[in-house]
Order: structure tokens, then sequence, then C-alpha cells
């Protein structure tokens, strides 16, 4: 109709009162349009041509009616007829041409936001990522960079083409008759009260729908993934999730209905705009050509006018909210880009070259301490299913009523790992080429002290050194290039086997590739698969055995070539043919390396130079297998529990 019916699901709600607009935020925003300010500017020329010829065709109409049809004015009529076809076409045109250069501009700051926003978040720290919902990182890389992309491409301009349409057409208006343009403008008031309040209801079924359309992607996100979709079927419960869906789709549909019927309605009002408004300018227009103040040509122009005033003045009405929400979404994505960043390069930090890999530990205390500043701040956009808590139960207190173990001093507590401190005071030396294995129980903190060794993250206290240099005064590139890991949990990305080994060299050539599985014992598997290297291994290596995806891991960094290893064996839970085969790859990786395991068989506690036991986040123990059983303390526990079975049926 006027272009209003979007408008009112922004008026008045709870989040644009939050909205705020200050000029340091503009004036960051308007530095990502300066690199487009020439491609701007050509836009909002082409917006002054469109708006002057479009206020052409009302006067030809006019000048038709009142002097080339009564005067019998043929060449006359023959010049304006090929305006009314001219005006159209040069509109279209130059608004085409408008339309590809607002693209280029919007689609260019949508770049500049996600390779900033992207490049950013590799930056930052693994303690950021554990601590951040993926679905809210996609948030701001998706849903927010396009808002924000809209103030500049979309909103800015709209506004400058309705402010210049609106006064353009006012001005003409004006100048034929000053009565029926108060009288056009006076019906907007009453239209606005009766939308406004018809939209306030639209609005909140808007956001049930989104809310419970939430629900039901988000239980979809749970129940059909990898997963999901096993543990639905290892408990026979595919009754139950079609039942549970079918309720959420149920009140997906019945607030569709709702909303479609009261929107009918909307547009019954939106639709009255026009029809008031012509009836006056015809009604009042017809009595002051009876008594001959202006002519028919006049009031067919008026009532052309009024078409493109009406909804320019509904856009302006709302612009200040839309504009504010675009400004918000740049908050967001600035909020990311803005985030300090816990593991900092220092600018004249060294590359590091020869590598002979001794590694140190030196009072090494560190905390998982959760800073405000470092993460984001939680926001509700309705309709993400990131915003969903409990996904099944839908219930937000089900964790507040969950019971909670209270914790006591008692003497008869038992020993656990629960503590502040991951570790606490931690001091080694390891000689370049030698194996050393970390032992304790679980939670002790043997993984924390290997993410410490590449900077996943730094110490709190103390320092780590790489032949003598402290890893904070290395560069992070050189410094990953020394270290490779193997954890428990292999990831792969979903995609063939070969552009996963890749990953770690980029240019190796398909020699290498093999040579580094043959070496990790996976070379015969992958040639026994139908597309051999190119056989796609799915949604992290779900295709693929827990032994296949370690052993190519294994070849991974083997392909990297470091001089440094951190290994975590992950053998516990596989069978003996795969185990037997990743310990022989192992023996081939760590060979004349540097190596830190955590070791889950006696075997690599045998084959370590050194062995390091740990509890409650310290080295309580270190030596050698016969050292430590010796001294009759937590190895020696640990031995009888754990490796003196395996030792047995060896």
């Amino acid at each position: 109709m006027y272009g209003g019916g979007w408008w009112v699901y922004a008026w008045d709600s709870d989040q644009d009162k939050n909205n705020s607009v200050t000029w340091p935020l503009v004036k960051r925003v308007l530095g990502y349009a300066r690199p487009y300010w020439n491609k701007i500017a050509i836009t909002l020329v082409t917006i002054l041509i469109t708006t002057g010829l479009g206020l052409l065709t009302p006067l030809i109409f006019r000048d038709l009616i009142d002097n080339a049809l009564p005067k019998g004015d043929v060449q006359r009529l023959n010049v304006l007829a090929v305006g009314l076809v001219l005006i159209p076409i040069v509109v279209s045109l130059v608004g085409m041409y408008s339309r590809l250069l607002n693209a280029e501009i919007g689609e260019g700051v949508i770049f500049d936001l996600r390779t900033a926003l992207y490049s950013h978040l590799q930056h930052m720290s693994l303690r950021f990522f554990t601590n951040t919902k993926v679905g809210e990182l996609m948030s701001r890389l998706n849903n927010d960079v396009v808002n924000a992309q809209s103030a500049i491409s979309d909103t800015i301009v709209t506004m400058v083409v309705n402010i210049v349409q609106v006064v353009a057409v006012l001005g003409v208006m004006l100048t034929m008759d000053w009565r029926l343009t108060i009288m056009s403008v006076a019906v907007l008031p009453v239209f606005i009260v009766l939308a406004r309040k018809r939209g306030g209801k639209l609005r909140s079924l808007r956001r049930e729908g989104m809310e419970y359309n939430a629900q039901m992607n988000a239980m979809m996100n749970e129940t059909l993934n990898i997963g999901g979709t096993l543990l639905v079927k290892l408990f026979g419960r595919g009754t139950l999730e079609t039942e549970r869906f079918a309720n959420r789709a149920g009140k997906v549909r019945d607030v569709g209905v709702r909303e479609a019927y009261l929107g009918n309605q909307f547009w019954v009002i939106v639709g009255m705009v026009g029809v008031v408004g012509t009836a006056v300018v015809y009604w009042v227009g017809g009595h002051l050509v009876l008594d001959g103040v202006f002519s028919i040509g006049t009031i067919v122009a008026f009532s052309a006018y009024l078409g493109q005033l009406y909804g320019p003045l509904q856009s302006l009405t709302n612009s200040p909210v839309v504009f504010a929400r675009s400004m918000v979404s740049f908050e967001r994505v600035f909020e990311v880009i803005d985030l300090p960043l816990d593991i900092i390069e220092k600018l004249d930090a060294l590359p590091l070259k020869e590598v002979n890999g001794e590694l140190t530990f030196d009072h090494v205390s560190f905390r998982y301490d959760l800073r405000a500043e470092n993460l984001l701040t939680e926001v509700n956009r309705p309709g993400r299913m990131d915003n969903i808590k409990n996904v099944m139960s839908l219930d937000s207190d089900d964790d507040a009523k969950a019971t909670k173990t209270p914790t006591n001093g008692d003497a008869d507590a038992p020993h656990t790992q629960a503590r502040e401190a991951a570790l606490d005071d931690v001091s080694f030396t390891i000689k370049p080429g030698q194996l050393v294995a970390l032992v304790g129980p679980s939670g002790a903190g043997k993984t924390t002290m290997t993410y410490l060794i590449p900077r996943l993250y730094d110490p709190t206290e103390g320092k780590i050194l790489i032949d003598g240099h402290d890893l904070r005064d290395v560069t992070l590139e050189s410094l990953a290039s020394q270290i490779g890991m193997v954890t428990q949990e292999t990831h792969l990305f979903h995609d063939t086997i070969r552009t996963n080994l890749l990953y770690a060299k980029i240019d190796a050539t398909q020699e290498e590739i093999e040579a580094a599985c043959k070496a990790a014992n996976i070379h015969d598997f992958i040639m026994g698969l139908a597309d051999g290297y190119n056989s796609v291994v799915g949604e992290r290596g779900y295709r693929l055995s827990g032994g296949e995806k370690q052993r190519l891991a294994i070849a991974r960094v083997i392909l990297k070539n470091p001089r440094i290893l951190v290994l975590d064996e992950a053998t516990s839970h596989l069978d003996s043919q795969s185990e037997a085969l990743i310990q022989d790859a192992l023996k081939t990786v760590m060979a004349g390396r540097t190596s830190i395991v955590i070791a889950h068989r006696l075997s690599t506690i045998l084959a370590a130079d050194q062995i390091l036991v740990m509890d409650r986040g310290q080295t309580v123990e270190r030596g050698t297998h016969q050292e430590l059983l010796a001294q009759g303390g937590l190895y020696a526990d640990l031995y009888e529990t754990q490796f003196k079975s395996e030792r047995e049926m060896v």
C-alpha cells in the first residue's frame, strides 16, 4: 500500500527503551562507511534524481487534464505521453544503479565487520571459548553484522530518501493549495494512534511466535544431530520426542493463525489512510473546483502526491527506532572486537628458530578465573534458539531446584580434586629428547599443565620456558610450529582425510602425507576405503572409529614435525588391536623429540625418563617407575589400583 506494515513491530518494545545512540558510537560507525563515501555520495545523487523525476508525473497528469485534452492540443498530448513513458524508464534505470551501489556498500560493510570479528576471535584464548555459547558467536557474526550493515546501506539511505521526498512533495503540494495540504496531513495522527494500538498486539504475538519457534528449533537442533539421534534411539524415545515436537509445532501454528488474522485487521487500518486522504482531497477539492478556485487536474495531481507523502511519513515516524536498533547491533559487534586479549604477543617477540626442546616450568600457578571484561554480555534475541537454556524441560528453574550436596571440612570427607587453583607452584625441567609421563587422579591438573605449553592459557604466576625463552617473549606462530598436540578427543573437520591431514602442513606432498600415515599405522586402512585419501570423514570424524581418528591425529602431528610433543594417549577405551597400533605409532612419533604424555598405559610409564605425579594441582612426586614405587606414596597407590593388573596380564 504505502510501505506501512513492517514498522509497527518495532514500536514501544522494552528493548527499544534501552536503545541509545551516542556520538562516539556514530563516529565509529561512520569509520566503517568511510571506504565507501564515493559510492554513498553517488547514491545520494541518484536519490535526488529519482525523487525529482517522481514529482513530475502528477504534474503531467494535471497538464494533460487541464490543458492538452480540453484544448485539443495534439502536440502537447504527444509530448506528455512520451514523458509518462520516459520518466518511469529513467527512474527504473537510475534506481537499478542506486540499488547496485547500495548492495556494494552493504556487502562491503558486512565483509569488513565479519573479517574484523573473525580475526579478533582467532586471537582470543581458550578461556573465552569455554565460557561462550557458540550460538552467541554465530549471532554476532551473522545477525548482528547484518543488522549493523543495514544502518549504513539501508536505514540511513532510507531516511534520506524519505526526508527528501516528504520535503519535496509537501513543497509542491503547498504551491498547489495549502488548505488541501493541511487536510492531507491532518489524518495521520488519527491513523498513528489506531495503528499503534493494533501494532502493540501484533508485536506481542510476533514475539510469542518467535519464542515458540525458538523452542521448536532448539529441540530439532538437540535431537536431530548425530549425538542426539543416537541417544533418542538407544533409549527408545522416538515416540516421546515426536509428541514433544508436535506440541511445540502446534503452538507455532496457533500463534501464526492469530497473527495472520490480526495482521489483516492492521492492513485494513493502513488502507484507510489512502482512502480517507483521497476522499478528503476529492471532497474538499471538488467543492473548490466548483467554486472555481482551481482545476480538476490539480485534484488528480494532489491525490497522486498523497501516495508519495504517506509512505515516507509513516517510515520516518519509526526511523529513530530502526536507526537505534542498528546502532545497538553495531555495539554488539564492537563489544567482541573490543574484548581484551588474554594471550598477547609482545611487539618485540622473538621467533623460535633452532629449538632443542628443553622445557621448564618455573613456579607455575594457574587459576581459571572468569573476568567479566573478557566475556560477552548476554543478549536476549527473541526467536534465537541460543536463548533457550533448558531445551527439553523448558523450565528455567530446574537447575535452581536441584539439590546441591553440601560440602564440609570433616576429616572423614573423601579426598577430592575440587579446589580454586588448577595448578599450584609447579616446577620441573625436561631435557631435550626426554619423555615425561604425567600421572595422577582425574582432575589433578594434568591437562591444564599441557594446555599451558602451547599458550592456550598463560600462567597466573610463574613462567614457562623453552630453551631458556619465556613463552611470553616468543611469537605465537613460531611457538605453535614447534609444538604438536594429540588430545584425547580428536577433532576432524567434515572434509576429506587429505584435507584434515594438510591442516598440519598446507604444502605437504602426497608422498609426505603417505609417509606420515604409514608411520601412524593408518595408511593401509585409508587405502582400503573406496575413495582413499579423498574419503570424507563425516561430522567430527563420526564415520571413523576412535582408534582410526586417533591414528589420523597422530599422522597429522607427524606431518607437522614439531620439536615438542604433548600427548594424551587416549588408548584406555580402545580395543587391543587399535591400542597396539597407536602405541607403535606413538613410539615412532616420540623418537628424538621432547615428549610430555598424560599416561593411561603402563608401557608409557615404564618407557618414561621421568614421571611427574600430580595431585590437587601440585607435583607431589617425581622420579622413575622404580624410584616412585620405592617411595610408597601416591604413585604406588595408583600403580596398585590402575596399572598392576595391566602388568600382570602382560
